[in-house]
């Protein structure tokens, strides 16, 4: 539906590079002088509303849709007992970080470069596919 709706596959992280380009811009800093924000898409989604954006409203979506079934399993007050204080915070929020850099890097996360991948019949989601698979069994694999 993704794709026939908003014209290209389903993808999560370049709606982070519009928002922080957005506000980057609006403290006066000016993108046009980076190459990426020149190609055809990136400066259409720089130059328009983010409403109007399709990955930034699904991005939207998905963070409303969160908060809405948290808040109806009466999940913020267990959230709000259970954060985590110092090193393990300071870890997630730099763990998070890295993750999406290296997201932005490989130019999409695991939805982008995977799901999206497939559907469209691209060979470079399968070889992702494959890694992932290899990796993830090296991952698991009990020691000993």
């Amino acid at each position: 539906m993704t794709l026939a709706i908003g014209g290209s596959p389903w993808g999560i992280t370049f709606a982070f590079n519009v928002w922080g380009a957005k506000m980057l811009e609006a403290v006066g800093v000016d993108m046009s002088q980076f190459e990426f924000w020149q190609w055809r898409y990136p400066a259409a989604a720089l130059k328009n509303s983010v409403l109007t954006h399709i990955t930034s409203v699904m991005n939207f979506g998905l963070l409303l849709g969160a908060m809405l079934a948290a808040g109806l399993a009466n999940r913020f007050n267990e959230a709000s007992r259970n954060r985590p204080e110092g090193r393990p915070f300071l870890a997630a929020v730099v763990g998070g970080l890295l993750l999406g850099y290296g997201a932005r890097l490989g130019f999409g996360c695991n939805i982008g470069a995977l799901f999206s991948g497939i559907a469209s019949a691209s060979l470079h989601a399968w070889v992702w596919f494959a890694c992932a698979f290899a990796g993830s069994l090296l991952g698991v694999k009990p020691e000993g």
